[in-house]
């Protein structure tokens, strides 16, 4: 098998994937919403402050640690190592991100 066909395998597959989980995630969503329904209960709202603070910080988080892992690109280090520590670095601060911005929604949303 050459190399342009498994691209072409591998991008098929991985659109496939892509599509089947936001089918069963819409399919999962609409089955709750309709036995909330059922039963008397509200669905809730989808977006609400806290998720968008959340949300939030995590972009935030995730631009900081751009920032910061740029500065990787200035030393002299292996490639690996390299990819390693920015993606490091971008998943870490986008976690720090996460925990602000719950730490700020428990202290000023409630």
């Amino acid at each position: 098998m050459n190399t342009t066909t498994q691209e072409v395998i591998f991008g098929i597959a991985f659109f496939v994937l892509i599509t089947t989980v936001i089918f069963i995630l819409a399919r999962y969503t609409y089955l709750i919403r309709k036995v909330m329904a059922e039963n008397g209960i509200q669905a809730p709202k989808t977006f609400t402050k806290t998720r968008l603070m959340h949300i939030g910080g995590i972009l935030i988080g995730l631009g900081i640690g751009l920032l910061v892992s740029s500065v990787f690109t200035l030393f002299e280090l292996n490639e690996d190592t390299t990819d390693l520590l920015i993606w490091g670095t971008i998943v870490l601060f986008g976690g720090f991100g996460l925990i602000v911005a719950h730490l700020l929604d428990e202290k000023i949303g409630r």
